[in-house]
């Protein structure tokens, strides 16, 4: 049983570092840590991005596989960490956090998602071809925009019920 159960955690970490490899490796051929360096004007501290970028991704997978230790929410209401007004501050803070992470989240697939579609160079491909000479930002501003309003309609009519 030991045996099987060693076998099985060895699978398994090794799955998880060969998508964890493929994520990296799609992050670097795209260039995204770089660019986000040089539109920051930091690009001698590249090396922090990059490291941030390994941190988060191992702070979320370690949060998806052991859920239970990221309950910070109910240890706050379990000890009432505020006092009396423990349900009313979490529930504020909390929804400051979601708001915070779901930002950062959204600019980063964003940003991922254009520097796939700019390295295959679909965009000028896409306006060359339809003749597209003025207005592309105006363009990408408008699905960005549209894409926004599809989330919030779809968060807060609760479509996903």
């Amino acid at each position: 049983m030991f045996l099987k159960q060693l076998l099985l955690a060895v699978i398994g970490a090794s799955a998880g570092l060969i998508v964890s490899a493929g994520v990296f490796t799609v992050l670097i051929s795209v260039g995204l840590i770089p660019r986000f360096a040089g539109k920051m004007h930091v690009a001698k501290k590249v090396f922090v991005l990059e490291e941030m970028v390994v941190l988060g991704t191992l702070t979320g997978s370690f949060f998806s596989v052991f859920g239970e230790w990221g309950k910070v929410g109910a240890f706050v209401r379990t000890h009432a960490l505020f006092g009396a007004a423990t349900d009313g501050m979490w529930n504020i803070t909390g929804t400051l956090i979601q708001i915070v992470f779901g930002l950062f989240a959204g600019i980063f697939v964003g940003c991922l998602a254009l520097a796939i579609a700019e390295m295959l160079n679909t965009i000028p491909v896409f306006a060359r071809r339809i003749g597209f000479r003025h207005g592309l930002g105006i363009a990408i501003l408008a699905v960005a925009l549209g894409k926004l309003l599809g989330s919030l309609i779809y968060f807060t009519q609760r479509v996903f019920l």
